[in-house]
C-alpha cells in the first residue's frame, strides 16, 4: 500500500529575487507528483501561509517596484487544489493573534498531533 510523504515547513520566508521563480511550495508540488501524495504540516513561521490574507505586496528598492516573489497564500491554494493535504499547528497559528481566517481546506491540529503520525507516512522531509 501506498503511503503518503509529510513535507514539513517551519521557516516562513517571503522571498528574494533570486527565490521568485523557485520555493519550497513550488517544490512541493513536484514532490506530490513525483512521490505520489503528499501532505504539508506548517510550524513556527511558516504559519502566516496558511491565512486567507491577501496577495503579497509589491517590494520597493529605491525607485524599482518588484511584484514577482513568490505568494505563499497562492502557493497553498495550488496545493490544495492538487489534492495535497496542509496541516498548520494551532499554537503556531494563535500566536498570530491574526483576525484572518485559515486558507479554506487547511485543518488545524493540536502541537504533536501531526508528530504523533509520522509513523503512518512513508517518510518524513523538511523543506
Amino acid at each position: 500500500m501506498d503511503r503518503r510523504v509529510l513535507a514539513v515547513i517551519e521557516r516562513g520566508y517571503r522571498g528574494a529575487l533570486e527565490k521568485q521563480f523557485f520555493d519550497e511550495l513550488y517544490l512541493a508540488t513536484e514532490l506530490h507528483r513525483q512521490l505520489g501524495g503528499l501532505d504539508i504540516l506548517l510550524r513556527g513561521s511558516a504559519v502566516p501561509y496558511a491565512l486567507d490574507a491577501g496577495p503579497a505586496p509589491a517590494l520597493r528598492i529605491g525607485t524599482r517596484t518588484v511584484d514577482t516573489l513568490t505568494d505563499p497564500h497562492k502557493g497553498l491554494r495550488t496545493l490544495l487544489g492538487v489534492g495535497v493535504r496542509v496541516f498548520v499547528e494551532e499554537p503556531d497559528i494563535a500566536a498570530l493573534h491574526s483576525t484572518h481566517p485559515l486558507i479554506e481546506g487547511i485543518a488545524l491540529v493540536r502541537a504533536g498531533e501531526t508528530a504523533e503520525r509520522w509513523s503512518d507516512y512513508r517518510m518524513v522531509l523538511f523543506l
